[in-house]
């Protein structure tokens, strides 16, 4: 019987699809194999992509793919197979080890605690004192730090104990003129990125302090994500962010801005742990400024 109480919750559909897909990857592995001949990536977040594993960690991962392209393999296997390609050209695996302007950066993004459940919790900052000017001056640079502290979530993802992650997306008193062909172009780019490489990565995405604007930007983005995304979004006024958050987040790992108890201080953003977690014995012992999963 699984140890892993997401594998335990499979479907008998999902748990044949997981087997089948789980039997392709070293055909999967191939196909990532970039033409220059170099080796492929042979794990995915710390998890080793092995056919013959009996790490149950991997088919939770596997599972992500299938459902993301509603159970159907060739899709699945195309997804997995494509998001290879991209964290090798990306160079996904070597992000936590890359250093950013942190006068820039780290005022609008950060990793802090966790929710009710014990998932991972990032913050996005867009409003107050963020000089969005500078955050969005190199698209490239802010894509690849936005990808890094997408990484530093699932980095404290087990898919053991716990298999997704919250994000809340802070927006008060941001204006609509903030929005020019940067931060338009970064959206589209970071909505596709997550969409097609980090699949059902988040629980609940919460956007707050939302301006009386963003309505009308969110109907414009609408079109661009999935419907299964669109479902785990919480969109929130100024007055109803505290409640909606505290519902989530205990009030002693919520930060103080947002109604809870936790002082966030600028060498506790600077310094969050981001180790992927080891592989476990084989004995068994359990987007961007609208980017997304």
């Amino acid at each position: 019987m699984s140890q892993n109480k997401f594998v335990q919750e499979f479907t008998a559909e999902e748990a044949t699809a997981v087997k089948e897909l789980k039997s392709q990857l070293p055909d999967i592995l191939k196909a990532a194999s970039p033409e220059t001949g170099d080796a492929p990536l042979n794990s995915l977040w710390g998890v080793p992509l092995e056919a013959e594993s009996t790490d149950e960690r991997l088919e939770v991962i596997l599972v992500k793919f299938l459902r993301a392209r509603k159970l159907d393999i060739t899709e699945a296997r195309t997804m997995l197979t494509n998001t290879l390609i991209w964290r090798k050209k990306f160079n996904a695996d070597n992000l936590l080890n890359e250093q950013f302007d942190e006068a820039v950066f780290a005022p609008v993004g950060y990793l802090h605690k966790t929710d009710k459940f014990g998932r991972p919790v990032t913050y996005n900052v867009y409003g107050g004192k963020v000089d969005l000017a500078k955050v969005f001056a190199d698209k490239d640079k802010f894509v690849r730090w936005r990808v890094q502290l997408m990484e530093k979530g699932v980095a404290e993802i087990d898919f053991v104990n716990i298999d997704t992650m919250i994000q809340v997306h802070d927006y008060e008193g941001v204006s609509i003129f903030s929005r020019n062909a940067s931060t338009k172009a970064a959206t589209k780019e970071l909505i596709n990125l997550m969409q097609d490489n980090y699949p059902e990565m988040l629980t609940k995405k919460f956007f707050i302090n939302i301006p009386s604007w963003g309505s009308t930007i969110f109907k414009l983005v609408r079109p661009l994500l999935a419907e299964e995304t669109v479902k785990k979004f919480v969109i929130c006024s100024s007055g109803e962010s505290k409640a909606a958050l505290l519902e989530q987040i205990n009030p002693e790992n919520l930060p103080k801005q947002y109604g809870g108890q936790s002082e966030v201080k600028q060498e506790d953003i600077q310094s969050e742990k981001v180790n992927h977690p080891a592989v476990p014995n084989e004995e068994p012992i359990e987007e961007d400024t609208l980017g997304v999963d």
